[in-house]
Order: C-alpha cells, then sequence, then structure tokens
C-alpha cells in the first residue's frame, strides 16, 4: 500500500488554520489564520462544506450560527453568497471557497482538507473537492470522518485526477456525542467506525486520530502494524502534546500553550 508522503507529518499542524480559540482576531477556517499558520511554518488543516450550487466552502459547521450573524444550512446558500458573508468577530475574513484558499496557500505549506457528511451517502462534496485540488501544485491531502466518501474518492481518484493525493481517515474512539454528523447511525455503523471495520474499503494512506481516546488499538496498529502515518487531534496542552507523540507521528492543535515559536 502506498502511504502519504513524508511532509504529512513534517510540521505541526494548525487545527482550522492558526485562530484563537475565544473571540479573538483569528477565526477558524479564515485566510488571517490560514495566513498565521503559514507565517509559523505549520502546516494547516481546515473542513470544508457543500454550498447550494456545488461549490466547496472553507467551514466546519453545517449551520451559520456559531460563526456568522447569519442563520440556516450552510447548503441553503450558494456560494456567492456565503463569500459575502462575514466571519463573526475576527478580521474581517469573508468566508472562504475552496479555491479562494487553495489561492491564498499557494503551495507554501501542506493542506489537510477535511470533507465532512452527514452519512447520506452525497458524494458531491467529495468530488468537488477532488476538482479542485487535482490541478492544485501544492502538497494537499484529504481526508473524512465517512468511509463512504473516502471508497468513493479512492475508485474515483483516477477518473478526479487525484491519484497523486494523499486519502486518509479521520477516527475516533468513542461515536457517542450527540449533535454530530453520525448521531443518527445505528449502533453498529458506530461499532464499525470505532473498531476501523470499514479498512478494507477504504484503504487510508493516513490516519488521523482523536486525542481523548489514546491509548488506542487502533491508532498503535495502523502505526506500527502498517506503517501508516498517524496524525492526533486535538492538541491544546503540553501534557497533550506529549500523548499524541507518544502515540502519534505529528500534532493537529490549537491554542497558545502549544503553538510553535515564530521563526527569526
Amino acid at each position: 500500500m502506498t502511504m502519504a508522503p513524508a511532509w504529512l507529518t513534517a510540521r505541526p499542524i494548525a487545527h482550522r488554520g492558526l485562530h484563537d480559540c475565544g473571540a479573538g482576531p483569528l477565526i477558524e477556517n479564515a485566510p488571517s489564520a490560514a495566513r498565521a499558520a503559514m507565517a509559523l511554518g505549520c502546516a494547516i488543516e481546515c473542513d470544508v462544506q457543500l454550498s447550494k450550487d456545488g461549490e466547496a466552502i472553507v467551514f466546519h459547521d453545517f449551520t451559520l450560527e456559531r460563526l456568522t450573524a447569519h442563520s440556516g444550512r450552510v447548503d441553503a446558500f450558494a456560494a456567492k453568497e456565503l463569500r459575502s458573508m462575514r466571519l463573526r468577530g475576527g478580521r474581517g475574513d469573508a468566508i472562504a471557497t475552496l479555491p479562494d484558499f487553495l489561492t491564498i496557500i499557494g503551495a507554501a505549506t501542506p493542506l489537510v482538507c477535511e470533507i465532512k457528511s452527514r452519512f447520506d451517502g452525497d458524494t458531491r462534496l467529495a468530488e468537488r473537492v477532488g476538482a479542485c485540488v487535482a490541478a492544485y501544485g501544492g502538497p494537499v491531502c484529504l481526508e473524512s470522518f465517512d468511509p463512504q466518501v473516502m471508497a468513493h474518492l479512492r475508485r474515483q481518484a483516477a477518473a478526479l485526477g487525484i491519484a497523486h493525493v494523499p486519502l486518509g481517515m479521520v477516527a475516533q474512539a468513542d461515536y457517542g456525542e450527540e449533535d454530530c454528523e453520525w448521531s443518527h447511525l445505528s449502533a453498529e455503523a458506530k461499532h464499525a467506525l470505532a473498531h476501523f471495520l470499514h479498512y478494507e474499503e477504504t484503504r487510508p494512506q493516513f490516519l488521523s486520530y482523536g486525542l481523548r481516546g489514546l491509548p488506542h488499538a487502533v491508532p498503535h496498529l495502523c502505526r506500527m502494524g502498517l506503517a501508516m502515518p498517524v496524525t492526533i487531534w486535538t492538541v491544546r496542552t503540553q501534557a497533550d502534546r506529549a500523548l499524541a507523540l507518544a502515540h502519534g507521528d505529528q500534532i493537529v492543535f490549537e491554542g497558545a500553550a502549544v503553538r510553535p515559536e515564530q521563526p527569526a
């Protein structure tokens, strides 16, 4: 199995860009957070949602309320409308499309792009993301919690022009949270996610694993048994960092406690 390239774990990965966790000027998934991450020499993780007209939008939540002054589902608005919406607080950033975001990064640092999913079999966002990154010249990889999304991308990689793009799974030990994209799944489906029973179908090239579940057999076997790169999210303290690096190859971090020093 082809593994992810060394650049995936070469630098700490700024979770949703280098943002402030409170109501600071750097807002998650904002262009300014991406620029701040690049200034510190960090890689960037971002999330993407689907707009009403089929564009990939750099935004974590399925709804707008937490991060903007608007309300409603992201996929109820066209990309043009979303790009006119300012993120709450911050530096006046507007919501970015994935093409906007790729232009801002300009191949200067690795990008880890998480494809959000409602676990409903809809692969439109995955295909749009694939189209966006197919011709991108910088280091980028794609990941998702949803095995159907990643299996679809693996099957269609050649047709989408992304055979060169590493594909990975995001996973964690427990899927019992409410108000998550997987909350409607059956106990059997959640068991399959927690125990990585989709492996034969997804064949990921890397794993991004939740810190709260460590230590756990899944990242251990992926890393030690399959030589699969493992990143650990979300690291917020020095204790988190030590735990993450005991069980993974790189941190996905946020907050000042683990922020790398700015290069001279």
